[in-house]
């Protein structure tokens, strides 16, 4: 079958599909792991002031900049050129991004700061922006949604 004969594929609209960029795939996939990487090594490691102490200076700031690495790759993990972004994976990126949030902030709430579960006692109110930020996350999901 010669090139000119192939068809590209089409969304509803007319507008063909991109085909998957591996590129941004990656950098999605790796934005992710290093927002729950540097949450991870706060926590576990220069939480305590005595190592890294560059970044125990940063002090719930590191808590900021994990956050939104997760945010960031999963918000360019939308884009139509990646498996979540498109056909059933948008579904999946949306409702994931929203039961997260979701179980983020009625975890919050149930414990009530006597759970300890670090992050979210470090984070007192700020577990709110967390939840939150995770459902606008989903919401980009949503307008990708065909």
């Amino acid at each position: 079958m010669s090139q000119s004969s192939r068809s590209t594929p089409r969304r509803p609209g007319g507008k063909p599909v991109p085909d998957i960029s591996v590129v941004r795939t990656g950098l999605a996939a790796a934005l992710v792991v290093v927002g729950i990487a540097w949450i991870l090594v706060y926590v576990n490691v220069a939480a305590d002031g005595q190592s890294l102490t560059w970044m125990g200076d940063l002090g719930r700031w590191n808590y900021l900049i994990g956050f939104l690495c997760i945010f960031f790759g999963l918000a360019l993990a939308a884009h139509p050129s990646t498996p979540l972004g498109r056909g059933r994976g948008v579904v999946i990126g949306m409702l994931g991004c929203f039961l997260i949030g979701l179980l983020w902030i009625v975890t919050y709430y149930i414990t009530g700061q006597n759970l300890s579960l670090p992050v979210i006692k470090d984070l007192g109110q700020y577990n709110l922006m967390v939840g939150i930020g995770f459902m606008a996350t989903g919401f980009i999901y949503a307008t990708r949604w065909e």
